[in-house]
């Protein structure tokens, strides 16, 4: 015995599996946008993606804070390129960490997204 489901069931269920996939794909980072961000703001200076330059890369940075189970990786990234907090670099000096080149707050998200989504 087969189960029929009644077309209006059918069509109902068939429209929330779409919008369930499509609204998963929109929440990804747009890592284009991400990448055009970030070298407006010279962040390609002292960052790469996937290796180490005069500061940590980015897939370590999100490594990083999966290992050490930080709470809201989110929101410490979203502080840490918004406040310009004092860094310390490879030889003991520091500096402050300069200010993402932007203020909107949808662009700086996409652009922590993108960088921890390296860590996947």
């Amino acid at each position: 015995m087969s189960l029929q489901l009644p077309t209006s069931v059918f069509s109902i269920v068939l429209t929330a599996g779409v919008l369930f996939a499509v609204s998963g794909q929109a929440q990804a980072a747009d890592a284009e946008a991400a990448q055009t961000l970030a070298k407006r703001s010279n962040c390609f200076k002292c960052h790469a993606i996937d290796k180490k330059k005069e500061a940590i890369a980015w897939k370590d940075v999100a490594a990083k804070l999966k290992k050490e189970k930080v709470a809201d990786p989110q929101a410490f990234l979203i502080k840490h390129i918004t406040t310009g907090p004092k860094v310390k670099l490879e030889d003991g000096s520091e500096e402050e960490h300069p200010i993402i080149k932007t203020k909107n707050p949808d662009e700086i998200k996409n652009l922590v997204d993108w960088i921890l989504s390296l860590g996947a």
